[in-house]
């Protein structure tokens, strides 16, 4: 839980004099994109796992 606070805070620290209003928000909307799109790799990469995907 305390990994969770920390990057919390960090999170919070990047975005909080970042300047302009629609900077902040175009910057706040692509990172959610890549913690998305991670997940979604993450998500495929375990399901070839526990399906037993031949990585030749």
């Amino acid at each position: 839980m305390k990994t969770a606070l920390l990057i919390k805070e960090i999170y919070a620290e990047a975005f909080r004099n970042l300047g302009h209003y629609l900077v902040r928000n175009y910057f706040k909307a692509f990172a959610w994109f890549s913690f998305a799109m991670f997940g979604i790799v993450l998500y495929a990469f375990v399901f070839r796992l526990a399906t037993g995907f031949a990585f030749d």
